[in-house]
């Protein structure tokens, strides 16, 4: 089931629903990065193109989460 949150992001609120297991790595990545979860998620939706907020942030945090050398890409 999805659980959705409301974000602050440049200013405009938004609605955002994941799984639990998203929202989760997603906390964990933006923390290992030094961010909020808001900062993080906006650095996704800048650079996200025609794809839709919630499968943006799902694709961003698995290749994260993959990345071969266990980085974090930006």
């Amino acid at each position: 089931m999805n659980v959705k949150r409301s974000l602050s992001l440049a200013g405009h609120r938004t609605s955002l629903a994941l799984e639990p297991e998203f929202w989760a790595a997603a906390e964990r990545l933006a923390e290992r990065r030094g961010q909020s979860l808001s900062a993080f998620v906006l650095d996704i939706d800048r650079t996200r193109g025609a794809r839709n907020l919630a499968s943006a942030v799902r694709v961003s945090v698995l290749a994260d989460l993959t990345a071969p050398d266990g980085a974090v890409s930006s």
